[in-house]
């Protein structure tokens, strides 16, 4: 049986011309009947397509809980706050937050635009005291926290190749029944300007991936916050290292059942297609809308900050596992980042960055 998804994409493409790739992600992500995440395929975990900090169980969550309740002391007891979380997938995370909690501490708002996700977050959140908005606009402003596991590697990426003089937009076109790349001039201002800071020289041929919507998504959660701060996880690079010469085919991947896939074009809809952070943009767009950097290191350094507290009070031997999983070097611990910003207040060094390492563009 075709691919329904492919048949609509090459409907578009017979229609209007080659499509930008970001065009094709956001259709294979994000179409409301077909999508990958929207259509209910995604599966996370041993049996699905990809881990999270979430599959590894309920530790993630608590100690993210007291990170939590250490940015309401530094707000004030006195504080409304509220924790939004975005990205909450099926809604594992904000339950194994909620029931760490101390009772009426932090009312719990969850931003989820596809209908089929909010409705297992509901299902698994039942009785507990959480609402739901379908997007940041929807959200009264807050003071408290944004949380975000994974978030924006999985917003629709721009693809640019380096031919060595200038740079060109990566499109997409139907080839001998499927799909293939080719290469058209940028059209957008925006990608250009992006383009035009990525740092040289480059090799001709070079590819790589530009992120305006994670850039987008940063002052759109800063204009809703009005005291507090924003707390995201997830695996990307500093700009140096993000675009270093030798990352010629760039970050993005496709995969399925934990196996990456070679060609992110095939089987649009069925697969998970992401692309790593690049975080000094993330960092300096935040900055630009009023926030400031509270703290940026690695997951590893982040859970020991964390766990010191935890594991003096005691613990069993399951959360001794899971923890080693969460910071182990070769698996979570340096793949992933955590970067905080802080609204309204001056940053403080909160317990998850107290053993940060000093990275690039920490000052």
């Amino acid at each position: 049986m075709p691919n329904p998804l492919t048949t609509l994409i090459a409907g578009e493409i017979a229609s209007s011309g080659p499509i930008p790739f970001r065009r094709f992600m956001d259709l294979a992500l994000y179409h409301p009947e077909h999508g990958y995440y929207s259509s209910g395929r995604a599966r996370v975990g041993r049996s699905g397509d990809f881990f999270t900090n979430v599959s590894v169980g309920s530790l993630f969550g608590r100690l993210l809980a007291r990170q939590f309740c250490e940015m309401r002391s530094v707000l004030g007891q006195e504080a409304d706050f509220t924790i939004v979380e975005q990205g909450a997938h099926g809604g594992e995370f904000a339950g194994d937050v909620i029931s760490a909690l101390p009772p009426g501490m932090a009312a719990y708002r969850i931003i989820e635009p596809i209908p089929t996700l909010a409705s297992a977050q509901r299902a698994r959140l039942a009785g507990m005291n959480v609402e739901w908005s379908g997007n940041l606009c929807e959200l009264s402003p807050f003071t408290g926290v944004h949380f975000s596991n994974e978030l924006p590697d999985a917003f629709p990426v721009h693809l640019v190749v380096w031919t060595g003089a200038e740079w060109l937009e990566r499109c997409v076109a139907v080839h001998g029944g499927g799909f293939a790349f080719t290469d058209a001039p940028i059209e957008s201002a925006e990608l250009a300007a992006a383009c035009a800071a990525i740092p040289q020289p480059l090799p001709a041929g070079y590819v790589t991936e530009v992120n305006l919507a994670a850039r987008a998504w940063i002052v759109a959660v800063a204009q809703r916050l009005v005291r507090g701060f924003v707390l995201a996880v997830d695996y990307g690079y500093e700009r140096a290292e993000f675009f270093t010469p030798q990352r010629i085919a760039g970050t993005l991947s496709a995969c399925a059942r934990h196996r990456r896939e070679p060609d992110p074009l095939a089987r649009p809809g069925e697969l998970d297609i992401t692309a790593h952070v690049e975080f000094t943009s993330l960092i300096e767009c935040a900055e630009a809308a009023g926030m400031r950097l509270a703290g940026f290191t690695d997951q590893h350094h982040f859970m020991v900050g964390l766990g010191a507290a935890h594991f003096a009070e005691g613990a069993h031997a399951a959360d001794r596992r899971a923890f080693q999983t969460l910071m182990h070097p070769q698996f979570m611990g340096m793949v992933f980042k955590v970067v905080c910003f802080s609204k309204g207040i001056e940053p403080p060094v909160l317990a998850g960055f107290r053993y940060a390492r000093t990275t690039g563009i920490i000052p």
